[in-house]
């Protein structure tokens, strides 16, 4: 029996040191790829002028300085006019009533400033 593992041993070996893996494939040359990268090595841009910029650049214009407000020469009398004059209400007065009573905004106050109603008894 070890005369048999001994030749299937040197056997495995042998066989092992003659069937060794290429990692290298066919090499394939790819013409499109080749011509694409000889022509961007060849590429030169071409020089652009020293005045490309104008044109596309704004020139920067300080803009203009505000004016310092002047104030009315008669201010007393302006202020006393506006303290004479009766202020203007532009609420609209709602003259349907319900008899259900408020609705809107009133209702929902009036619902938060009520109690909440009380649970019956709870068993516990």
């Amino acid at each position: 029996m070890s005369s048999f593992v001994r030749l299937a041993t040197t056997t495995a070996r042998i066989s092992s040191r003659s069937r060794l893996f290429s990692t290298s494939t066919a090499v394939r040359k790819d013409f499109v790829q080749d011509l694409y990268v000889k022509e961007l090595k060849g590429y030169k841009a071409p020089p652009q002028a020293k005045d490309a910029h104008v044109g596309v650049v704004k020139d920067f214009v300080a803009p203009a300085e505000p004016k310092i407000p002047v104030l009315p020469a008669d201010l007393a009398s302006e202020l006393a006019a506006y303290d004479a004059a009766e202020p203007v209400s532009d609420a609209v007065v709602n003259t349907t009533t319900s008899e259900e009573g408020p609705t809107g905004a009133e209702a929902f106050l009036s619902f938060l400033e009520s109690d909440p109603p009380k649970a019956a008894d709870a068993h516990h």
